[in-house]
């Protein structure tokens, strides 16, 4: 079971959404930072405020539409570098006592997708992605949802990461603007109608 169904203090929550990327000024709006930008849009949404504290995280305690009324939620951004993300992550399981990875929603950049194309994905490989491996580790489970940003692979393996510490493109950044907007919809579908209604609405080919 990992660290899912351990004792926790109050009463559950029903989701994290946690947004992947690095802290700091510097790495706002790059290529690894999109989870960043979808979690404070989910938070603007709601008249939320991101706060620290704990945890390792920026976080939101707020409230989602759901299929049996609200749906208690935290908004985090893990303020530990990518590669450390599972450390908030694993915190955040304990604290907020969640019972099952399914109930982790991890938004993420994804190289293997074109700029601009968007998919929610149950569980699966982790796809060399640093901050999902940190993620796995900690909860000892795959078997989180995904909601993941195209931001296109490098020209060559070699400036991989350079590539993703970038920013975009001025031509690529108001197709990103709308992506986040989408995969903010998406957050929002997975809560409300659950994972395979949001797959089916956002992994059709347009």
């Amino acid at each position: 079971m990992g660290l899912f169904g351990r004792e926790g203090k109050g009463a559950p929550f029903d989701w994290i959404v946690v947004g992947l990327g690095n802290p700091g000024d510097k790495y706002a709006k790059t290529r690894h930072n999109v989870g960043e930008e979808v979690i404070r849009l989910l938070a603007d949404r709601r008249n939320a405020t991101l706060k620290g504290g704990r945890d390792n995280a920026l976080v939101a305690e707020t409230r989602f539409d759901g299929p049996d009324g609200d749906e208690r939620v935290a908004l985090a951004f893990p303020i530990t570098y990518m590669n450390e993300s599972g450390r908030a992550v694993g915190a955040m399981v304990r604290r907020y006592r969640i019972e099952s990875p399914e109930q982790i929603i991890v938004v993420q950049d994804e190289l293997d997708l074109p700029p601009g194309d968007l998919r929610v994905k149950a569980g699966g490989g982790l796809a060399g992605h640093n901050g999902l491996r940190s993620i796995t580790n900690h909860v000892k489970s795959q078997d989180y949802l995904r909601v993941r940003i195209g931001v296109g692979k490098p020209d060559s393996k070699h400036v991989g990461k350079v590539h993703v510490l970038a920013p975009f493109p001025k031509r690529q950044r108001e197709l990103i603007d709308v992506v986040i907007a989408d995969a903010a919809d998406a957050v929002e579908m997975i809560i409300a109608e659950g994972v395979d209604a949001a797959m089916q609405r956002y992994n059709t080919k347009k």
